[in-house]
């Protein structure tokens, strides 16, 4: 019985003189090494195709005009690609034009299902939804902005049209009506 051998893809081999360069037919080996791997991360953070591929070939672009600053010292060349790739998703999805998108985009209707909710439930939540529904309803809001939509304080009172030391404050409040709530509970 044959064993099944991988075949082993030889490492890119590349010099400081080719990257200042920006040799084409460097790149191209990048690409075609690199660009599925990139795809995929793109897409578990942005969680859409169309935006992926946009966003990858903007990450290329920046990718190309990069290679001379490229530092082998610092790291291997997959994970200065990874880190450009995951530094141009995070500038997208901060953009004005993602939130402006994300304010216009209909709710999928999953979303209105409340029946399916808690399917699974995710050990960091256990009990904080009963908890936060017992708070002020300004605070509660804020709340649910930071810890579940991952918002930043600015990005909350951008969204929320109130001072950025209004949300500190609220933020602040709630942090101890929460403690105030967990200690009755225990």
């Amino acid at each position: 019985m044959k064993h099944s051998q991988k075949k082993q893809i030889a490492p890119l081999t590349f010099t400081r003189e080719q990257l200042q360069q920006r040799d084409k037919k460097l790149f191209t080996e990048i690409y075609q090494r690199y660009s599925a791997a990139l795809y995929g991360l793109l897409l578990a953070i942005v969680h859409d195709r169309e935006t992926a591929e946009d966003l990858l070939q903007d990450s290329f672009i920046k990718i190309w005009q990069g290679l001379p600053s490229y530092d082998e010292k610092r790291g291997t060349l997959f994970t200065w690609m990874l880190n450009v790739t995951r530094n141009t998703a995070i500038d997208y999805l901060r953009s004005r034009r993602y939130q402006e998108q994300q304010k216009t985009d209909e709710l999928p209707d999953y979303v209105y299902d409340h029946d399916n909710w808690s399917i699974q439930p995710n050990v960091d939540h256990i009990g904080l939804r009963e908890l936060l529904d017992k708070l002020d309803c300004e605070v509660r809001r804020i709340v649910e902005l930071a810890y579940f939509g991952g918002y930043t304080h600015t990005e909350i009172a951008e969204t929320l049209g109130i001072p950025l030391g209004t949300v500190k404050t609220r933020l602040r409040a709630a942090m101890l009506q929460l403690r105030a709530l967990l200690r009755d509970e225990l």
